[in-house]
């Protein structure tokens, strides 16, 4: 398969998973063909949750013993990660599932995604792209398709096995291969662990956390439980007075689930060799 083929297919495969219903999406701001030529013919990649300039000598050092046609970060970098904030739209629709209005989550969401773009902007967002291209190795990242894939998963998992308390949503989640082997362990960050689920947002997928300030419109709606991949500090703060449990089920942990579902479809389609670095483990189902 060609670089330009495999491109497009995660995209398509990202939008078959995407969390607005029935949408089409014909790019992800944050999954890219960083450096190399499209119609370069893959078959054997190198995957990792980040990647940067030691991977990438990693890669090249692999590529000169036994050959390597790509190497895929999962979180964006270069042109993609300046990017970031444009796949955060997305979360408007995840907010207006559990009933806020689309006004308020469009007005909040501004908000945070101009916060994100203000801290990424004095980022050096090249580098791991200028060594990429320096060593001459094809680089690419997929980003939103894979944090999709992880989203509709643990939705129909939670939709399956209906938990009724907060250690309920805990167990399930270690009983899945990524989380059961991952070095941090799914865990509860807010509420006990005998309190009621109750209504549940899954937030999985929309590039990075969301805005601080909608917890409290969140338990006006009723929402007793979010369960996320991480909870920042100050995300920590604004949802604890409003007395909403938070799971948290794992940064590396939840990617590395979205990343293997992706890879599973690709492998369908073509024939792939994966080597997993950087936090990513292969597991096939």
């Amino acid at each position: 398969m060609k670089l330009s083929e495999l491109y497009n297919l995660v995209v398509r495969l990202g939008s078959d998973m995407d969390p607005r219903r029935g949408a089409r999406i014909s790019s992800y701001a944050d999954t890219a063909i960083l450096y190399g030529n499209p119609n370069t013919e893959i078959r054997k990649v190198m995957v990792g949750i980040d990647v940067e300039a030691p991977e990438l000598l990693l890669a090249d050092r692999i590529r000169e013993k036994e050959g390597l046609d790509l190497v895929i970060s999962h979180h964006p970098e270069g042109k993609a990660y300046a990017s970031l904030h444009g796949v955060m739209q997305l979360q408007v629709d995840l907010l207006k599932a559990v009933g806020v209005s689309e006004a308020l989550a469009q007005k909040m969401l501004e908000e945070r995604k101009q916060e994100v773009e203000r801290k990424i902007l004095p980022q050096n967002h090249t580098r791991p792209v200028d060594a990429a291209r320096l060593l001459n190795m094809p680089f690419m990242c997929m980003h939103t398709p894979a944090d999709n894939h992880a989203f509709r998963f643990l939705e129909r998992v939670l939709k399956k096995e209906k938990p009724g308390k907060v250690q309920d949503i805990v167990d399930i989640l270690k009983d899945i291969p990524e989380y059961k082997t991952a070095t941090i362990a799914p865990q509860i960050l807010l509420g006990s662990p005998r309190r009621r689920v109750g209504k549940v947002l899954l937030e999985m997928t929309g590039g990075t956390e969301g805005s601080k300030e909608i917890f409290g419109r969140l338990s006006q709606l009723g929402i007793n439980t979010i369960v996320g991949m991480h909870l920042s500090e100050e995300h920590f703060k604004k949802m604890k007075p409003e007395h909403i449990n938070a799971v948290v089920a794992g940064h590396i942990a939840s990617d590395t689930l979205g990343l293997n579902l992706l890879l599973d479809k690709l492998e369908k389609k073509d024939e792939f060799e994966f080597i997993s670095c950087s936090g990513f483990t292969r597991i096939k189902r």
